[in-house]
């Protein structure tokens, strides 16, 4: 290898290296309508339907810390994540399944939690376990989750759909999940500070942020108004990376500028007394933070009222415009901030 070639991931980062794998495919088939650069991939199947797969893998001390996840939550999230990106396609998630690397000081009964979570995440989002894989690892727990899921061709949404003048929509509330986060790393730096000694944190005033944390929920309730409605959103993506992120990857795809109103992202009571706390901008929390599982979605601007009559918690946070690569933000304050797409 070249030395002075030589380029760390980190001087790039993933979505530049992802863009990196786009043209190694393998052989082009046609029953593949989608596969690299979106939240799952689409392959024809018969009788106008489609089945869409997805992954998720989650490392010890990379993705999740036991010192504060409990072994049933964390089940429960990552069949949440899988099946978050299934239903950011407009699908019905159908199976998982779960491959773990589990090293030997993990006991069977802690392995029963974690599929104790999992099972219980299956049957709220009405989806099987089928099967995976099981191995050893010599130093940390690796869990992979895949998603197999359905729907009729002409209901999939991509990320590529948006158009102008549609409208820019997201569910719930944004940044909770960092949040979240932020107070746990907080109790578990106190309690290393004790040394060993009794320590029990009182988390009862942050119970909403923290379970955002531990315990996510997939928006299953907003693809279901969806359907009822007969709605079909332009494009959609699902917040796991941030909104800005996810803003810019949708814009990309779309191949649009957007435009979004800094004060109309919806920031709960909760996630703001946490930053205050912290003494940190509560805007990049919302802005920047992961792990939310809310939906991005655009949507032709006559369905909103139409969809406020099912399903009304979501927010309009801005519009697409023409102008391509660049993500505007209004913060409502004479100043907007522009941002290249990828």
């Amino acid at each position: 290898m070249d030395e002075k070639n030589f380029k760390t991931i980190q001087e790039i980062g993933f979505s530049k290296l992802i863009e990196k794998f786009e043209s190694k495919t393998g052989k082009k088939r046609t029953d593949i309508l989608t596969g690299i650069g979106d939240d799952a991939s689409v392959a024809r199947i018969e009788n106008g339907k489609v089945v869409c797969t997805t992954s998720e893998i989650y490392l010890e001390g990379v993705h999740f810390d036991l010192t504060y996840t409990p072994f049933h939550h964390l089940g429960y999230k990552i069949v949440t994540a899988a099946v978050s990106d299934i239903y950011a396609m407009n699908a019905e998630p159908q199976q998982v399944l779960i491959n773990l690397a589990i090293p030997n000081r993990y006991s069977v009964q802690m392995m029963e939690e974690l599929y104790k979570g999992i099972d219980a995440a299956a049957k709220d989002y009405n989806v099987q376990i089928t099967g995976g894989d099981s191995t050893a690892s010599h130093q940390i727990l690796a869990i992979s989750v895949v998603c197999v899921g359905t729907a009729a061709e002409e209901d999939i949404v991509y990320r590529n759909g948006a158009k102008k003048d549609d409208v820019v929509c997201v569910t719930g509330d944004l940044g909770a999940a960092l949040a979240g986060l932020r107070v746990l790393l907080r109790e578990k730096k106190a309690w290393e500070e004790t040394e060993g000694t009794s320590f029990q944190p009182d988390l009862e005033k942050y119970e909403y942020v923290v379970q955002r944390q531990l315990v996510p929920v997939a928006r299953y309730d907003l693809i279901n108004s969806f359907s009822e409605l007969k709605i079909q959103p332009t494009s959609m993506i699902d917040i796991t990376q941030g909104v800005v992120n996810e803003l810019q990857f949708l814009g990309k795809r779309s191949n649009v500028g957007i435009e979004i109103f800094s004060p109309a992202i919806p920031i709960s009571f909760e996630t703001r007394n946490i930053a205050d706390e912290m003494q940190e901008d509560v805007d990049k929390y919302a802005f920047y933070g992961g792990e939310d599982f809310e939906m991005l979605f655009t949507l032709a601007e006559e369905n909103v009222e139409k969809l406020k009559t099912e399903f009304d918690d979501f927010t309009v946070i801005g519009k697409i415009e023409s102008k391509e690569k660049q993500l505007s933000i209004n913060t409502g304050e004479d100043r907007t901030i522009k941002i290249d797409l990828f």
